[in-house]
């Protein structure tokens, strides 16, 4: 055992050496005025283009009433009358007053598609992902279609949201 640590170090000791020995000189013989660096490439046909430079103003797009602090206000404004909505309606219950029903109903839809609509925005933006960000856009408004128009089908010709949530809650 003992011998085997004595073997190291001097082995270690030796790795040192050489290494002192190779790039001492290296060091030594190089300056940050002799580096030189390879020259910038030319366009590529093909490659990324870049117009204008880095001190050019980022374009803004046009004030719009459906994007910015509206859109915002709106979200909010939804998601906070989904408290008294959903409070109305489990007191109340849904048969009762079927127009309350189909409010809190649309509410949920539109505040789920706002919900996803963000994580698309987010995570799929069109600018990233041009092929699946138009895709899943699409997907969800399709989507949504389809589910206001179950819900719609589900109030009218079945018992209502508020109903299937008591049925549900008391089963």
């Amino acid at each position: 055992m003992m011998q085997s640590a004595a073997m190291r170090r001097t082995l270690l000791a030796q790795n040192k050496q050489f290494l002192r020995s190779r790039i001492s000189p290296l060091v030594a013989s190089t300056s940050i005025r002799k580096m030189s660096f390879p020259a910038a490439p030319d366009y590529v046909p093909g490659g990324p283009i870049i117009q204008g430079t880095v001190n050019d103003p980022t374009p803004f797009p046009a004030p719009s009433k459906s994007h910015g602090s509206h859109h915002w206000a709106f979200e909010r404004l939804l998601s906070a009358a989904l408290i008294p909505l959903t409070a109305a309606a489990a007191v109340t219950g849904g048969s009762h007053y079927p127009v309350l029903d189909g409010v809190l109903a649309i509410s949920l839809v539109v505040h789920s598609h706002i919900g996803f609509d963000s994580v698309i925005v987010d995570y799929l933006h069109t600018r990233k992902r041009p092929i699946i960000g138009p895709i899943m856009k699409w997907t969800l408004r399709a989507t949504t279609a389809g589910v206001l128009v179950g819900v719609y089908q589900f109030n009218t010709n079945d018992i209502g949201l508020t109903e299937l949530i008591r049925h549900v809650w008391t089963a």
